[in-house]
């Protein structure tokens, strides 16, 4: 292992670089050689194996989702729609809730 106490930041940033890319080499040679020995194991009991290589092991990209509602109370707490209401949301329906019903009940 390389002495790297009295390294440049900018030397150190080389080493760094030169290690992910030999890191990289070996995985990808560990891969091929992992793959090659699940294939010829899967031959050997006369079966087929296909391995989907692709490097599209990317998450999918969240996309952000604007406010549709908003406190009354507090305008800055807001909810998308999305997910469990908040308890300020919960209140509001309830209080809602309420007001028509009483409103009904008046009516009669």
């Amino acid at each position: 292992m390389p002495d790297i106490t009295n390294k440049t930041p900018e030397e150190l940033q080389q080493i760094i670089t030169e290690a992910q890319a030999q890191l990289e080499a070996l995985q990808r040679e560990n891969k091929r050689a992992v793959i090659a020995q699940i294939k010829e194991l899967a031959a050997s009991v006369g079966v087929t194996v296909i391995i989907n290589e692709s490097k599209s092991t990317d998450k999918k990209a969240t996309v952000a989702v604007s406010a549709k509602y908003a406190n009354p109370d507090n305008l800055s707490e807001t909810w998308t729609g999305r997910g469990l209401p908040p308890k300020w949301m919960k209140a509001f329906t309830t209080k809602v809730d309420e007001s028509l019903n009483h409103r009904r009940s008046s009516e009669r």
